[in-house]
């Protein structure tokens, strides 16, 4: 039987994994083993960070909202509950968006919603 080299292959597989473990310190970016390793876990860690992201953004805007509210007399809980009763759906992000860059029309929507 013909003897298979897979040099080749098994280079181009190191050497991809190296090229992703390009910026760890050390030799977590030289010796393959270890940074194979370091790649796994990098890898999982930013599965498990596009989770968190999404969580994250959603607790900034709720802050947000809950600060820009108050200015007005009204908790997040109140306000949300307004909303929910007077039919208005906007989603938090934009919300957030409205008490941070237009706070009059945020303004206008907190009376608009509290008074009807």
């Amino acid at each position: 039987m013909v003897r298979i080299k897979r040099g080749n292959v098994a280079r181009k597989r190191r050497s991809k994994i190296l090229a992703i473990a390009a910026g760890f310190r050390g030799t977590h970016s030289k010796l393959f083993r270890i940074a194979n390793q370091q790649v796994m876990k990098a890898f999982r860690y930013s599965y498990v960070g596009r989770k968190q992201k999404k969580r994250d953004f959603r607790s900034l805007w709720i802050v947000r909202i809950n600060a820009a509210s108050r200015e007005f007399g009204v908790s997040y809980s109140k306000l949300m509950c307004f909303l929910k009763m007077s039919n208005v759906s906007i989603n938090r992000k934009m919300l957030s968006q409205l008490a941070v860059v237009d706070n009059p029309c945020f303004k206008n929507l907190v009376n608009t919603v509290v008074n009807s």
